[in-house]
């Protein structure tokens, strides 16, 4: 998506960098720079990572400097030990940004996660990506802006994984079920269900004694959940398909016998490749504290 824009890189002012030392724009000069901005629960942005990782690797050495801006959706998510833990776990060894404050969110107007943005070699923008997707067009205008920088280097050839994307395509998200948040400040009433004693806090609902239940009806492959497992900071919740231990359906982070043990906030992989049907996700924490955010959902299973 073209931005029709005049904009510089401006001043990366954040929190801290990990990864690196903190960069500027005078230090970047001569670079093509790629700025990822990203949030480590976001379903969209852990789709998108593996192609932002396949563009360091390629072309860092060529002259690509990529920079991952970490903005927070949850408080959770301005915690040192929550970002760190997910940058080990994503395996990112780019420069990393933490924009807590969103104070360069708002220098360059950005309002979503992910979103990219390709900075030539004199800080000058030269295109926007929101969301998932345009890998191929990110790789080709990283790869001009290469070739503009040193007319007759050679580059490799086009990463593996968009390769692979560019033959498999994008599925379709038509019918599934939205994202659904789950705290008072963005939940739509009717779109789940609770029984027991839960607290709504404004971002999230938490078991706040005692046994309960949240149920939740959806058609999609995938189903994922962004959780804090409370104070303990372990959590053990079971899930249920149509009221059964689920089975065969279950996510990546979903035993065999149908829990789901989280000791970190992040998000869970709960379902995956379920049929495309009506179906009843009832999940039953085993201690109070547990707290949900929002689920997202898919038509297959994210890896």
């Amino acid at each position: 998506m073209t931005t029709g824009m005049t904009v510089q890189l401006p001043a990366i002012t954040v929190e801290r960098w990990v990864n690196s030392p903190p960069l500027t724009p005078e230090d970047l000069r001569g670079r093509v720079v790629l700025v990822d901005f990203w949030e480590y629960t976001c379903v969209n942005w852990i789709r998108t990572a593996p192609y932002v990782k396949a563009w360091h690797r390629d072309y860092a050495d060529l002259g690509l400097t990529v920079i991952g801006v970490h903005a927070p959706e949850f408080e959770f998510g301005r915690h040192a030990e929550n970002i760190d833990r997910a940058v080990r776990d994503h395996g990112l060894t780019y420069p990393i940004a933490i924009d807590n404050d969103f104070t360069f969110w708002r220098a360059l107007r950005n309002d979503a996660w992910p979103a990219k943005y390709l900075f030539d070699v004199n800080g000058g923008l030269v295109d926007r990506w929101v969301g998932e997707g345009s890998y191929e067009q990110v790789e080709s205008e990283i790869r001009r802006l290469l070739d503009l920088r040193a007319p007759g280097a050679t580059l490799p050839l086009v990463s593996a994984e968009v390769m692979t994307f560019a033959t498999t395509r994008q599925p379709t998200y038509v019918g599934i079920t939205p994202e659904t948040y789950l705290g008072a400040d963005r939940r739509v009433s009717g779109t789940y269900a609770l029984t027991g004693d839960w607290l709504i806090g404004g971002e999230y609902v938490e078991l706040a004694g005692g046994t309960g239940e949240l149920a939740l009806p959806f058609n999609a492959g995938e189903v994922n959940l962004v959780v804090d497992p409370g104070p303990t900071g372990q959590a053990a919740v079971r899930v249920l398909l149509d009221g059964q231990p689920i089975g065969d359906e279950r996510g990546a982070d979903v035993d065999r016998d149908g829990t789901a043990h989280i000791d970190r906030a992040a998000m869970v992989r709960l379902v995956a490749d379920a049929s495309r049907d009506d179906h009843l996700l009832t999940l039953v924490p085993g201690q109070p504290g547990f707290r949900a955010y929002v689920f997202t959902f898919g038509p297959e299973g994210v890896s």
